[in-house]
């Protein structure tokens, strides 16, 4: 058996106020493979891979990564995983290839090393066609795939992935999925994945821990925790909205229901055999006056597995959420994204200050100890139309930013 290169004992995360995120979890990892963590909202996968990666400290117990305890000798776990988190790392006024290489910077790796690193990720990723290409001309994902490349430079052993496929299209989604699995196949990196479609892990994954309420529920393989669910799921929905309790004590009394769960309104009922034993539960549920409105059958899946340990059904995050800040600011999403939009009716010429609470955001848990800096993404040009400007330096003109930088002066600052 693989040995686990990933541990906590006991890990606990209490913050001010005393809320408890991680109350005594014990988790191990096996090297090279790739570990679906699932949780509702609020149920610790945050807290933890927060604490994994060193953005934060436990308030009990100990963990460690790749042999390293993530308190103790925190910068070498840093130098030995990735971190991609749910927004994205890259620089959007940046090309891929100077993304890739502000990140070996940042490592002080050399510059033949840089070099060689850049273009084995631009080719494993099929990102050389748009390499020389600035960042906001590239598609969603195209952005992930080279914000997961800049996380690989450094060759780390462990690879974080929070929400990696989170606001892409179908297409889009399953192609990084074949890059994951040829990062875990070929190149056997060990993966902690965490996602909000139920799909992605029961296809990626080797083993698939369930959250809940800042404890471990279980944790096994897909195909193992489904056949623990004990048998097909019945789902019935009600021409009441909701069933009444003679409908509960009905089928919690048959012999062949071995489990009822609730989910909202409707109801979710675990038997051995779907198709033989609904013909006989229906005569039971008529005589109570069910006022049955829908019924569905279905093999158990990681929804019903995680109904069963966490008592709600999976539901996946609004994917808008996963819209780099960029396109959320470009939007108007917050106040100072509804002064850049307003001001983009005064005239271009007028330029204006960059705005400083713009946020800034890079690899952090990837950024070696003693990096001077780290790569700034929050870079926007405050009034005027940054979009042209950007263009126009692509094309090779003399773009000026509303701040009098050059294009050409703006890469020799982002690059020191």
């Amino acid at each position: 058996m693989a040995s686990s290169i990933i541990l906590a004992n006991r890990l606990s995360k209490v913050y001010p106020g005393g809320k408890t995120a991680l109350a005594d979890m014990d988790l191990a990892v096996s090297e090279g493979e790739i570990l679906g963590f699932l949780g509702p909202n609020g149920a610790g996968k945050t807290s933890t891979i927060k604490i994994l990666t060193t953005l934060s400290r436990p308030s009990g117990g100990s963990a460690s990564v790749a042999g390293f305890d993530v308190v103790r000798e925190g910068a070498a776990v840093r130098r030995a995983i990735g971190y991609v988190a749910q927004e994205a790392g890259v620089d959007y006024f940046l090309t891929g290839r100077e993304n890739l290489t502000l990140q070996g910077r940042l490592y002080h790796l050399d510059s033949n090393t840089i070099a060689d690193r850049t273009n084995e990720l631009l080719e494993l990723f099929d990102l050389k066609s748009v390499a020389d290409q600035l960042v906001s001309s590239y598609s969603g994902g195209t952005k992930r795939k080279l914000d997961i490349a800049t996380a690989l430079l450094h060759h780390p052993r462990v690879l974080f992935l929070d929400e990696p496929t989170l606001g892409l299209d179908l297409q889009s989604r399953h192609a990084l999925w074949e890059y994951i699995r040829r990062l875990n196949t070929s190149h056997g990196m060990t993966i902690f994945l965490t996602t909000h479609y139920l799909e992605e892990a029961d296809k990626l994954s080797h083993r698939v821990a369930i959250v809940d309420q800042g404890g471990l529920k279980v944790v096994g393989s897909p195909d193992t925790l489904k056949d623990g669910v004990g048998g097909d799921a019945i789902r019935l929905t009600f021409e009441s909205g909701s069933p009444s309790p003679p409908v509960w004590q009905t089928l919690k009394a048959h012999p062949l229901v071995k489990d009822v769960v609730a989910e909202g309104e409707s109801l979710h009922v675990v038997v051995k055999e779907g198709r033989e034993a609904l013909p006989k539960l229906l005569p039971a549920l008529d005589a109570v006056n069910a006022g049955i409105r829908s019924i569905t059958v279905s093999r158990p899946s990681l929804d019903d597995v995680f109904l069963k340990y966490t008592g709600k059904a999976f539901a996946a995050e609004d994917s808008s959420n996963g819209a780099a800040w960029w396109t959320k600011w470009q939007q108007g999403g917050g106040s100072w994204g509804k002064q850049w939009a307003s001001s983009e009716s005064e005239t271009a010429e007028s330029g204006g200050e960059r705005d400083d609470q713009a946020p800034q955001t890079s690899h952090a848990a990837s950024e070696a100890p003693g990096a001077a800096g780290s790569a700034q993404n929050g870079r926007d040009s405050g009034k005027g139309d940054w979009k042209q400007w950007a263009d126009k330096g692509q094309a090779g003109g003399q773009g000026v930013s509303p701040e009098g930088w050059s294009q050409e002066s703006w890469k020799d600052k982002a690059l020191p």
